[in-house]
Formats: C-alpha cells, structure tokens, sequence
C-alpha cells in the first residue's frame, strides 16, 4: 500500500509538471502570436493602410463575410484599393491603395532578407565552434554549408 501512495504522488508531482509545461507554452504562444499581429497591423498603418472600424453592426456583418487575414483587390474605374479584414483583434478593416499594399509587400520582403542574413550570421558566428568535438559519425569530412575556409 505505501508503494502505491508513493507512485500516485510521483505521478501527481509528473502530471503537475507537464500541465504547468503545457500552460506555459500556451501562454508564450499566444504573447508570439499576439506580437506578430501587432506587428502585422503596424506594418499595414506604417505602409499607408487606413483602420476601419465596424462599429456600426451593417459594417460588422459586412467584414464578417470577409476572408479573415487576406488581402483582397477591389478596383472601380481605374482605382485599385486593396483590403484586409481583422475580425479578431481591432474588429476593423485596413484600406489602402495600390502604392500603400506596394510599400507592404515590399517592406515585408525586406524584412524576410534581413531575418534570413540575421539568422545566416548567428549560425555560422562561433569561430570556436568544432565539428571533430562531435566525432567522425556524420560529420566526418564536413567543411560546413560554404566549404573549407568559411569558418567552420
């Protein structure tokens, strides 16, 4: 009998550990995503998008038969505007023009670039990094991703 009481309370103290685990994780997720909404909606009203919102319930119905987090091009006559419906975090809809979805796309793909060189030169930075540390298994004869030369 006393090893069962003292099973259950090891398992109980592993339950109680993985559970505050997982809620941990739940709760640094959703900080990231609400993060990169908060980017996401910066980068739009930094670009030239204008927030509007559905504060009357005719607008609400309206952007709720929008696709959620999509861009969507409206043209009339020779104006293009282009659309992006938040229902979840400002209850709005951003509206800009051809130029201000240019200046966004074109922000975003510069910033994929400067992520991409930031993650590039903190992965190849460690000059005392050592591949024969690690024994001739995989990476027996292995002079990086650039070659001989490049740091590793």
């Amino acid at each position: 009998m006393a090893y069962l009481k003292i099973k259950n309370q090891a398992f109980s103290s592993r339950a109680t550990a993985v559970a505050a685990v997982l809620f941990a994780a739940a709760a640094l997720s959703s900080c990231v995503t609400q993060s990169g909404v908060q980017s996401k909606e910066n980068d739009l009203v930094a670009a030239g998008f204008v927030a509007k919102p559905a504060n009357t319930s005719a607008r609400q119905a309206m952007l709720k038969r929008l696709p959620a987090n999509k861009f969507l091009m409206r043209s009339k006559g020779d104006n293009v505007n282009y659309v992006y419906a938040d229902p979840t975090n400002c209850n709005c809809l951003y509206v800009g023009t051809e130029q201000a979805y240019g200046k966004y796309r074109q922000a975003q793909q510069q910033e994929r670039i400067a992520n991409r060189q930031l993650w590039a030169a903190q992965t190849y930075a460690d000059a005392r990094w050592n591949w024969g540390a690690w024994g001739p298994g995989d990476f027996y004869n292995f002079d990086g991703p650039f070659g001989a030369g490049y740091g590793w």
